[in-house]
């Protein structure tokens, strides 16, 4: 008898897609109120999940879904870190 592994799903804040969470970018909200990309996803904090691609970026930063996700409001310089940051995960 074997067992299935569950495989855990999460929602982009971006497009709205259900994907499984190792196909997904976390960002993550700290205790200190610092908004950072988790690359392990296993860093302590509050957190949004978004596909690797910049449309979605862009999509969370129009709709700002990244700020009712991580309910904090989102500073231009963290959004502009983070472009810099998916830009590296694309070229890769």
């Amino acid at each position: 008898m074997s067992t299935v592994r569950k495989i855990p799903m999460r929602k982009c804040v971006g497009c709205g897609e259900m994907k499984s969470k190792k196909e997904m970018m976390r960002v993550l909200k700290t205790a200190e109120d610092t908004i950072i990309l988790d690359t392990t996803g296993r860093k302590n904090g509050r957190g949004a999940y978004l596909c690797f691609s910049g449309e979605c970026l862009e999509k969370a930063m129009k709709n700002k879904g990244l700020e009712r996700s991580l309910k904090t409001p989102v500073p231009r310089e963290v959004y502009e870190s983070l472009k810099k940051e998916f830009e590296k995960f694309e070229q890769s």
